[in-house]
């Protein structure tokens, strides 16, 4: 459950954390994080560093009773959508905005005391910087940006896409996208479900964005992107430097990746479908969002190593594996490491499959509900190998969630949002031949020989690589939002553009830039979850999974790796998760890669035989999607 300091979105997601031995100091304000301190009514301490200390103690257990009830109401929207539960969910929302508006503009006025201890001052920090959306202090404000929240969350879980007449829900309009070769059915889909979904938000996400910066400068930040950038322990500037280094060294992987694609595209559907030159339609790619490709490796498999000898969704059904043994399975990869099973209550508690008889957000998250041990996840599993990854995914932060639950109510979170994503992701790319065999589902005999890498790479880049621009776009989009370089009438438009920018993606079907509201067909725009941690923990996925695979002495390739069972992985990473927000991210890195630095140099070391083998495939290609 997604901390209610970030008040307004009452969204599930999960966090992670880190060790070191020695105590830095105090973490000072990050350059341009607050620009002035907020006036305000009287201090409930004295401006003292024992004052402060006082006033963070006295939040942290106000929050954590709240959060309790509160959590439970957010549970309820998310699995009874309904006029009733939508209500229930507004009204600690807007409870819990307010205080978290209330505490983060008397955080930043303690902040400016000189000679605070460290964890006051870092609890300081975090509270002033931790909204997701910031209601001003006027009166009706927070319950306004609480309503609006809890109606576009409920919109999208309601929405439906239509084919030949009939809606589709959906969570299966999502899994049609990967299953039809249609391009007329893929069209369809894809247009009723932006336009069914997207186009009705737009006045109300506006307005959002109104108050939401608002309540942003009220607290001293020039608007709420800024606010969002500040939550790395770093400035801003310096996040936004990182972010697009992070870009350019994937960048020449992500290109040779979409030219490959792009040609084998025009092969299967021609060129009145997909030219072989320019953008690639964004139906094609059997993700709603062109966001992960992974399920047209089919069409895109390269000849004589694009079979890898399985298929986890035929590996499911032989073995009569059903949804609730797919997550009993993800569960004893953990235990194998040496970390607890699961408690009773998230078999009771958690929604495993979509109910029948009622409406509800079918995207997966997993939540802490009390943040104690009462965890679950939320999800309409489906008996596929992407649902079967992205339970191993959604324990990672169940798993992490547990790890820091004896820390302070602040220090409940990861040592960045980054963090959290990259635990299960690292999970998630164990997920190998070699893990199969170990568990039962595969026999020695159906795994792969070294002549399929090419092909067990090229369907990872499908969904790892094909995600960055993607991962990396959202926000960026919501930053232009968010300072209003983009106003309402371009919304659309700017969406389109960085699409194409860094995807090089194209819409199916021609776009209305005053009426269409694309961005809203994603879930994390209407939930209002930044965005930003997905590209960063897909960068971080793999300097965790090389450091995990070397300690546990593996020997090979390292996309075959499995550190399946190896005692001494969960103890080092338990170590590292137990600590949550309490220390700086660069800290929580360096005590278990060794390094102090975000790079891809792991991702691209990674895929570096495909990135060879895709130049070779390439050559002669007028590659890029540039006019």
């Amino acid at each position: 459950m997604k901390k209610l300091l970030c008040a307004a979105s009452l969204s599930a997601i999960a966090l992670s954390g880190c060790t070191t031995t020695e105590t830095p100091a105090p973490a000072a304000s990050p350059a341009g994080q607050v620009s002035e301190i907020p006036a305000g009514d009287e201090l409930p301490y004295p401006m003292t560093p024992a004052g402060a200390k006082a006033f963070v103690e006295a939040a942290e257990a106000d929050l954590f009773e709240l959060l309790d009830i509160a959590g439970r109401a957010a549970w309820i929207n998310s699995t009874y959508i309904n006029d009733d539960s939508d209500r229930l969910n507004a009204y600690f929302g807007t409870i819990l905005t307010e205080k978290g508006v209330d505490y983060a503009s008397t955080a930043a006025k303690y902040a400016t005391i000189d000679g605070l201890d460290y964890d006051t001052q870092r609890k300081l920090n975090i509270m002033r910087g931790s909204l997701v959306l910031a209601a001003p202090s006027r009166d009706g404000a927070a319950a306004e940006l609480n309503e609006i929240s809890t109606k576009l969350n409920s919109m999208y879980g309601k929405g439906q896409a239509e084919l030949n007449g009939e809606m589709i829900p959906g969570v299966d309009a999502e899994a049609m996208m990967g299953t039809s070769r249609d391009p007329e059915e893929l069209k369809q889909l894809w247009q009723s479900w932006h336009e069914n979904v997207g186009r009705p938000m737009k006045d109300d996400y506006t307005r959002m964005v109104a108050i939401a910066n608002e309540g942003a400068q009220e607290l001293g930040y020039a608007d709420t992107g800024t606010m969002w950038r500040s939550q790395y322990d770093m400035s801003p500037e310096e996040f936004s430097a990182m972010y697009d280094r992070l870009w350019a060294e994937t960048k020449p992987l992500y290109d040779e990746l979409h030219c490959y694609v792009r040609g084998e595209l025009n092969d299967y559907y021609g060129d009145d479908v997909q030219p072989d030159t320019g953008p690639i339609r964004a139906d094609l790619l059997g993700n709603m969002w062109a966001q992960e490709w992974g399920s047209i490796y089919d069409i895109v498999a390269p000849e004589g190593a694009g079979d890898v000898g399985y298929d986890i969704t035929e590996l499911l059904a032989e073995n009569d594996v059903d949804e609730v043994e797919m997550v009993r399975i993800a569960e004893r990869f953990f235990t194998s490491l040496g970390l607890d099973p699961l408690p009773d209550s998230f078999w009771e508690k958690s929604q495993f499959v979509k109910p029948r008889d009622r409406e509800v957000v079918c995207h997966a998250s997993a939540w802490d509900v009390d943040n104690v041990e009462d965890l679950r996840i939320k999800m309409c599993i489906k008996r596929n190998a992407n649902d079967f990854v992205t339970i191993h995914h959604e324990l990672g932060h169940n798993y992490y969630q547990r790890a820091y639950n004896q820390q302070p109510y602040l220090y409940l979170n990861g040592a960045n949002d980054g963090f959290h994503e990259a635990i299960g992701d690292t999970i998630a790319l164990s997920v190998t031949p070699e893990y199969l065999v170990q568990i039962g589902m595969l026999d020695e005999s159906q795994v792969p020989s070294a002549d399929k890498d090419i092909g067990i790479l090229l369907r990872q880049a499908m969904d790892s690589i094909a995600f960055l621009p993607f991962g990396l776009l959202v926000d960026k989009w919501r930053w232009g939002v968010f300072d209003g370089s983009v106003t309402p009438d371009g919304y659309n438009d700017y969406w389109v553009g960085l699409k194409y920018e860094y995807q090089g993606i194209t819409p199916p079907v021609q776009r209305d830039s005053l009426v269409d509201f694309d961005p809203g067909a994603k879930y994390h725009i209407p939930g209002n979850t930044p965005y930003a941690r997905y590209f960063l923990a897909r960068i971080l996925q793999f300097q965790f999974y090389e450091a995990a695979c070397e300690m546990s002495g593996w020997e090979g390739p390292l996309h075959r790796c499995s550190f399946y069972g190896n005692k001494e992985v969960g103890t080092r990473l338990n170590a590292m998760l137990e600590m949550g927000a309490s220390r700086p991210w660069p800290d929580a890195l360096e005590a278990f890669t060794g390094t102090r630095e975000m790079t891809a140099r792991p991702m691209t070391e990674y895929f570096a035989p495909l990135q060879a083998w895709l130049k070779e495939q390439n050559a002669g290609k007028n590659c890029g999607w540039n006019a």
